[in-house]
């Protein structure tokens, strides 16, 4: 049921958004650090996991395929809120940290390819060379 898939998504969200305060507490923050980040990475590993079982069929999907369309205009808006003027005249810090983790995403990206492709490739049955032309 649609239901399952999203009562999985705010269970994930609640734990990501505790893991966020916790860390941000142990941290000597008064914020959230990282709560939807650990979410969607608790809500991916949970769905492919319960799949792998058996337990998360394409009807369960519909309801976290509901949010993760909904997904990207959240964390805009999220983006929005964060004072990025003030962590620039905090420091150069915030700025040489972002751009490391996008170079670093930029670079993973062939990577994390050639993996899906040569996964693919290993469990396809589809063969462009015909049976006859084969040697």
């Amino acid at each position: 049921m649609i239901i399952y898939g999203v009562a999985l998504l705010s269970i994930c969200y609640l734990v990501g958004n505790f893991a966020g305060e916790l860390l941000g507490y142990l941290l000597h923050e008064d914020k959230n650090v990282g709560g939807v980040g650990f979410s969607m990475l608790l809500l991916m590993f949970l769905t492919e996991r319960m799949r792998k079982l058996g337990h998360f069929n394409s009807v369960s999907a519909g309801g976290v395929q509901f949010w993760a369309a909904m997904y990207i205009p959240i964390v805009v808006a999220m983006a929005a809120q964060q004072n990025v003027m003030g962590a620039i005249k905090g420091g150069w810090i915030a700025f040489f940290a972002g751009l490391l983790a996008f170079i670093a995403s930029f670079m993973a990206v062939p990577v994390i390819n050639r993996i899906g492709l040569k996964k693919h490739l290993e469990t396809s049955t589809w063969n462009p060379v015909p049976e006859e032309d084969r040697q």
